[in-house]
């Protein structure tokens, strides 16, 4: 029996004050049965996201539907019209929804309570609650850590608990939007065996969004395409990755931390300890490490975003620094794609006619009238990106830059970054993703408990670390080409 029914199901997002909105989904047909495990794949912008948050009632974006859409019985778009399929509390009760930021979707002090969040909005009994909660962390492992306050433990960790909140919930369906996108590769495989065995063994339909399905194609049973996929692809020897790297030396020192030692509280651990770090104009250092080791707390730190407690950090032209977080979100200010990349116009020194070639260098042209919070995750990267592109900076410092993006996308962003460090910027970037990493750094170093653990040239750490290691076939390898 089918759990989920989409017949020519379509969405525009509303038009706004006479700006343009193109179609974020185009009609697509498929039927999802009750204990399958999907993927979800396609495109940056092919619409994802707008088609799982269309199967949560109370996630469905505004604007025109077209077709029908089905959910766990219950129609929730009839002939383009949104319908009353499932109330508030049957959706919370029967499908589940899983983001890409881990931190994001926590709202509670501590892990139990978290996990026990969405049993207290239901109004579930206290002694029922107890049991889930008990069930849920059992059955996922995270039973040792339950007392622990949810800002004291890594990502991976983090979306472990949001799935054990909604597992808490016994729901039928469970939605997922590239769950993985900011875990590090052992966390993971971690919560991809996880949410395997929550399918495979508790019958819990599995619907997930992913620009990488290679990595789950040992639990899936079905793939559902929104847009061709690259091929994947053996990895070339960087080397020979010549449209990337420029054949040319790094030149003087941009940014220098001399042991940094920084914590958020006054009590609290340190996260980074006695740390040595520098970047060097014209080469992209990447930072790689576990959820929680200090990455992001690095870039905020040479960033001037977050102040030392002991140490020093320079910078060679402090004018010149741009910043991209995590969630590129808090870039955006204005209403629309066109107007987002106009705003620090007179500040930066850049023309309208630079702006009109940012959005098609960037591949945002047909977005431009777009309200920014309703792109998709990756195309916000993007114009994150690009706007910070226009301010010409000599010190790029990146933030999980190829989160989100498909691997076209990703192959066009890497040309981007190896552009602005071939003109002679410095980029420093904290990833999880491997492949990017690869063939875009000339240095990477890992952090581990707060500190250098290495820093060595792309080649050499590749090829001699036991844990971080591309893959040998990849789609953005392919897409490279």
């Amino acid at each position: 029996m089918a759990i989920v029914e989409v017949d020519e199901l379509s969405f525009s997002y509303a038009v706004e004050e006479g700006r343009q909105s193109g179609e974020a989904l185009a009609p697509v047909s498929f039927s999802v049965e009750e204990g399958a495990f999907c993927l979800l794949v396609g495109a940056t912008g092919s619409g994802k996201t707008t088609l799982l948050r269309a199967m949560k009632p109370e996630l469905t974006p505004v604007g025109a539907f077209g077709g029908s859409l089905q959910v766990a019985g219950a129609p929730l778009v009839r002939a383009g019209e949104r319908m009353a399929g499932l109330s508030a509390k049957e959706s919370a009760r029967q499908v589940g929804f899983v983001g890409q930021d881990p931190g994001a979707q926590i709202v509670c002090d501590t892990v139990w309570h978290e996990i026990a969040f969405g049993l207290e909005n239901l109004g579930t009994a206290p002694d029922t609650m107890r049991r889930r909660v008990a069930e849920a962390a059992h059955f996922l492992g995270i039973e040792p850590w339950v007392r622990k306050r949810t800002e004291e433990i890594s990502g991976g960790q983090q979306q472990l608990v949001n799935l054990a909140g909604v597992l808490a919930l016994r729901p039928r369906l469970i939605l997922l939007d590239e769950p993985t996108a900011q875990l590090d590769p052992y966390a993971r495989g971690i919560f991809l065996h996880m949410l395997g065995r929550v399918n495979r063994e508790l019958g819990v339909t599995v619907i997930m969004a992913t620009h990488m399905p290679e990595e789950a194609e040992p639990w899936a049973t079905q793939t559902v395409a929104l847009s061709p996929l690259e091929p994947l692809a053996p990895r070339p020897q960087t080397t020979a990755c010549g449209l990337l790297r420029a054949e040319r030396q790094p030149g003087a020192e941009a940014a220098r931390a001399r042991d940094v030692w920084t914590r958020y509280e006054r009590d609290g651990a340190w996260v980074l300890r006695g740390l040595d770090f520098s970047a060097r104009a014209g080469a992209v250092h990447a930072v790689v490490g576990g959820n929680g080791c200090g990455k992001s707390t690095l870039l905020k730190v040479v960033a001037g975003a977050v102040r030392t407690q002991r140490g020093s950090v320079s910078r060679a032209d402090r004018g010149t620094c741009a910043y991209l977080p995590q969630d590129p979100k808090t870039l955006f200010v204005c209403d629309s794609v066109v107007e987002e990349l106009a705003e620090w116009r007179d500040r930066g020194c850049y023309t309208a006619e630079d702006e009109t070639a940012a959005l098609e260098r960037f591949g945002l042209a047909a977005a431009a009238g777009r309200h920014p919070y309703d792109l998709s995750g990756g195309q916000q990267q993007l114009l994150a990106f690009a706007k910070l592109s226009l301010l010409r900076p000599r010190l790029f410092l990146l933030d999980e830059p190829s989160k989100g993006l498909d691997p076209r996308a990703a192959a066009q962003l890497a040309r981007l970054v190896r552009r602005a460090a071939d003109d002679g910027a410095a980029v420093v970037m904290a990833t999880h993703d491997l492949d990017f990493a690869y063939v875009v750094a000339d240095e990477v170093t890992m952090l581990f408990d707060g500190q250098d653990a290495c820093t060595e040239p792309v080649d050499g750490f590749f090829s001699e670390n036991l844990v971080y290691r591309p893959h040998e076939r990849a789609r953005l390898y392919g897409a490279l080409r």
